[in-house]
């Protein structure tokens, strides 16, 4: 069994990492989207304490991911991964066996804290690995764990609810989380100890000195990604079913958004070989910000589900291509870097559902967020753009 576990190595450590992610990431983070309207329908949840549990979440999300990367952990990051992994898969459970805005506040909290925690780690944990192993080409199948996530939460929640109501909605997730969590609790090992020939070298680390200015524009793009993204992530379905003429597309543009995120980072990494890792970053961005603005643009069931499908095309793949970016900056940094690079996009996260709530208070629509998001996004791509024509004129 240990020559078996050994040979298969990183097979085992990507479908781990994959299916961590559908956990706290697929469902135990964005299963609240197409939740959200179940709740205020027959929970007696408002509108605006449906933004606060999503900003409790993304709060506990910043405080996990700044945790991952500033703490020693001492007992290794399996470990920790494997222990708050079970924390998520607890709090998804318990959304529908408890009530009332504080308890459900604690809950979301928790499992935002235990998401950071487990996406630096995973992510940290499986890219270093492949790359021991000489199968960084896997990376991108690892993020594609939260598409798959989003699809069984968009194709769960409406049969579920159909079932028993919004309670049923969590309780059942939350036992398909314990049941999917059985394989990385069992066969999640600690990254194998890499040869001399592949550790990082110290004239690594130097050459890799230059960077940091380059880093710094790449963390604020990605903050700008996370204050952008989050609009459609939190609100997409809330804004389909306040659009009479397609509201009845409500549940199947999250499914879309899970459909077209399963495969993005897979994709994303084939564009990445072809035309550099900047390049394809650059296209990522220009997608989403189309996607973010079409239903504004086209308020009608074509603009929805392409917008919901451009979104989800995106989102992971602009994740995968920061993270890869920033390791390949400071690999000996790997998960400090991840850290601080999540504990951004998750502060943006705060800050964007705050912004879409003033707008829709003013404007009694999600237009005005959706072009927000659009701007947002753009200051991003800007953001990178020129941080990369000074490096490169620098260079």
């Amino acid at each position: 069994m240990g020559n078996r576990l050994d040979r298969n190595y990183p097979a085992y450590l990507l479908a781990g990492g994959m299916l961590s992610l559908v956990i706290v990431m697929g469902i135990g983070r964005f299963a609240y989207t197409p939740i959200l309207p179940l709740m205020t329908h027959s929970a007696g949840l408002s509108e605006a304490a449906g933004g606060y549990l999503s900003s409790y979440n993304y709060i506990g999300y910043l405080f996990g991911s700044l945790a991952a990367g500033m703490l020693p952990w001492r007992r290794g990051k399996v470990f920790y991964l494997k222990l708050y992994l079970l924390v998520n898969v607890l709090t998804t459970a318990l959304m529908g066996a408890v009530s009332g805005f504080a308890l459900w506040s604690v809950l979301r909290f928790v499992s935002g804290f235990s998401s950071g925690l487990v996406f630096v780690f995973a992510t940290g944990i499986v890219l270093d690995g492949l790359a021991l192993r000489g199968r960084s080409s896997w990376s991108g199948w690892l993020y594609s764990g939260v598409g798959l996530g989003i699809v069984l939460s968009g194709w769960l929640v409406p049969a579920l609810n159909d079932f028993g109501g919004w309670k049923w909605a969590w309780g059942g997730l939350g036992s398909v989380s314990i049941l999917l969590g059985a394989f990385p609790l069992l066969f999640l090992k600690e990254p194998l100890t890499a040869s001399s020939k592949n550790a990082p070298s110290e004239r690594d680390h130097q050459d890799s000195t230059g960077n940091r200015g380059m880093l710094m524009r790449l963390i604020v793009a990605y903050g700008c990604e996370g204050m952008g993204y989050i609009v459609s992530a939190t609100f997409l379905v809330a804004i389909v079913e306040q659009m009479p003429e397609v509201r009845e597309f409500s549940a199947l543009s999250w499914v879309f958004v899970g459909v077209a995120a399963a495969p993005s980072c897979w994709i994303w990494s084939w564009i990445e070989k072809k035309k550099g890792s900047m390049s394809a970053l650059y296209a990522a961005f220009c997608t989403q910000i189309f996607g973010v603005i079409l239903p504004v643009l086209f308020p009608n069931a074509i603009g929805v589900l392409t917008g919901a499908f451009l979104f989800g095309a995106t989102f992971m793949g602009i994740t995968m291509l920061t993270m890869s970016l920033a390791r390949g900056m400071f690999p000996q940094e790997s998960s400090t870097i991840i850290g601080y690079a999540t504990a951004v996009y998750g502060a943006g996260q705060i800050i964007g559902p705050i912004v879409t709530g003033v707008l829709m208070v003013n404007t009694g629509s999600y237009d005005g967020a959706l072009v927000f998001a659009s701007l947002t996004l753009l200051c991003g791509l800007i953001v990178l753009v020129t941080g990369h024509e000074r490096v490169r004129a620098a260079g």
